[in-house]
């Protein structure tokens, strides 16, 4: 594995993929290598101008379809025009933004990262044959589940404690949702993937010092984006991929290199924490999943 590469990728015709926040960054690389490989891929994207601008590049397997993760009437709209799929990539994100909210109230980091995502897998479940890959982060490790307060309703906001927080749910989504395909004896698996430091334009929107600083940082420490989007392309792509894994790249302490599993902290594996935030994530978005048991 510590050499896999987008050229390992093995033969996807025939297959449909949807990757969302196709229109640019690690979402426009994945599309890139997956269409390289024979795979329909559909760019689920919030700016569609954007997404078509790429998918030119990509050719006829490339096709743009509209869909805004912090707007749950979106999310449906995209979801309900969709008949099957092979792979669901939940790419797409925000990163330590200013204190918003989406369409239907919820922080804008939580509700994009995790709500919007977990409410577009429910609604697609039944249709996805192959696996579910999420975008998780090594600041997941920066992040703490408040199950009180989800929303920064009460708590005074702080832009990275709550990104860390989406990304911790989306691993916990990730492992629960395993747990939760396997109990019902299905052949879907969930993954996670990080892109370790990767330079996106992500880092570009964090409207702080933050973005001077790693604006500095990028050119000697992160890798590229296409580098970035190999541990979500092997989650997403290889055939003997565990269900339940979490793939990373290899060196550095995880911020660059080849993919590998690599492993999540302790609060990523609390089965209890896990078991509330998927009720406390029903709750606020109306999406009861059916696993068909």
């Amino acid at each position: 594995m510590t050499t896999w590469t987008a050229g390992d990728i093995v033969d996807q015709q025939g297959r449909t993929f949807v990757v969302t926040g196709a229109n640019s960054g690690l979402g426009a690389e994945a599309a890139k290598a997956l269409t390289n490989a024979g795979a329909h891929v559909i760019l689920a994207c919030r700016n569609v101008d954007k997404g078509r601008a790429v998918a030119v590049q990509l050719g006829e397997r490339a096709e743009v379809r509209r869909l805004d993760l912090a707007d749950l009437a979106s999310v449906r709209e995209f979801a309900d025009s969709l008949d099957t799929l092979d792979v669901l990539v939940n790419n797409a994100g925000v990163m330590a933004v200013p204190l918003g909210r989406t369409a239907d109230g919820f922080e804008m980091q939580i509700g994009t990262n995790h709500l919007g995502h977990f409410a577009l897998t429910g609604m697609l479940l039944d249709k996805v044959t192959d696996r579910v890959v999420t975008m998780s982060s090594t600041m997941h490790k920066l992040g703490s589940i408040d199950l009180d307060d989800l929303n920064w309703e009460r708590r005074t906001y702080r832009r990275w404690p709550a990104y860390g927080q989406s990304k911790l749910a989306n691993l916990l989504f990730t492992y629960e949702l395993q747990r939760r395909l396997s109990a019902a004896g299905s052949k879907v698996k969930a993954l996670a993937s990080h892109p370790g430091y990767a330079s996106t334009n992500l880092q570009s929107h964090t409207e702080s010092i933050s973005t001077r600083v790693m604006a500095l940082a990028d050119p000697i420490i992160a890798q590229s984006a296409a580098m970035g989007a190999l541990p979500m392309l092997y989650a997403a792509t290889v055939p003997d991929a565990s269900g339940g894994s979490y793939l990373g790249p290899s060196s550095m302490f995880e911020t660059r290199g080849y993919p590998e599993v690599v492993g999540s902290n302790r609060k990523s594996h609390d089965e209890n924490v896990a078991r509330q935030l998927w009720s406390l994530s029903e709750q606020l978005t109306g999406i009861n999943y059916d696993f068909g048991g």
